[in-house]
């Protein structure tokens, strides 16, 4: 959806950007005054920079509510379930690899020898999530998995000869009951 949107944009634009192209070039052999030209180059200026204050701050709004950063904010009464996250050469250690659905969910991600990209896909191959694994260093990355399944965690940074078998998996699994107090 988003490429989608991203291309007609870029096209709308870029024939925008061609007609102010060919007026300037219409226009350059015309004889004007500075001054009335200079006010008018400044209320256009000053109308064009509040039009793409009023345009674009809705799509940045809507854009970033659906990043997975702030997902222990959004869920105050679940505390996260903190999961550690260790790549070496060819291979990720996790302290756990199941999570609960509806849960936040933070790894601690780091790294035992050199470079690594943790990144975290969903059944469809998407990138759900994704930090960077580096020696002496902690990353956190906070993320509430939305469906159950099986989630896979691959390198993302070339880091020898067997990059491409360096994977885990994460189950997802649904939230157990709660027994009632009708049900005791």
């Amino acid at each position: 959806m988003y490429q989608q949107l991203a291309w007609q944009i870029t096209v709308a634009l870029t024939v925008v950007l061609g007609l102010v192209f060919a007026f300037i070039a219409l226009n350059a052999g015309k004889w004007t005054e500075y001054a009335p030209l200079q006010m008018r180059a400044y209320r256009l200026r000053t109308g064009f920079f509040w039009t793409l204050v009023l345009l674009l701050t809705p799509v940045l709004v809507y854009s970033m509510s659906e990043l997975p950063y702030d997902a222990a904010h959004r869920h105050p009464g679940n505390k996260p379930q903190v999961i550690d996250a260790v790549g070496y050469q060819w291979y990720w250690i996790l302290s756990s690899n199941e999570v609960t659905v509806g849960r936040p969910v933070e790894f601690h991600v780091t790294s035992g020898d050199i470079n690594h990209g943790f990144g975290i896909y969903d059944q469809d191959m998407r990138l759900v999530g994704q930090t960077q694994a580096m020696p002496d260093y902690v990353n956190k990355l906070q993320l509430v998995f939305r469906k159950e399944g099986t989630y896979k965690v691959l390198c993302m940074e070339y880091c020898g000869i067997a990059h491409h078998n360096m994977l885990a998996e994460i189950r997802a699994v649904a939230p157990t009951p709660v027994p009632s107090e009708d049900n005791k």
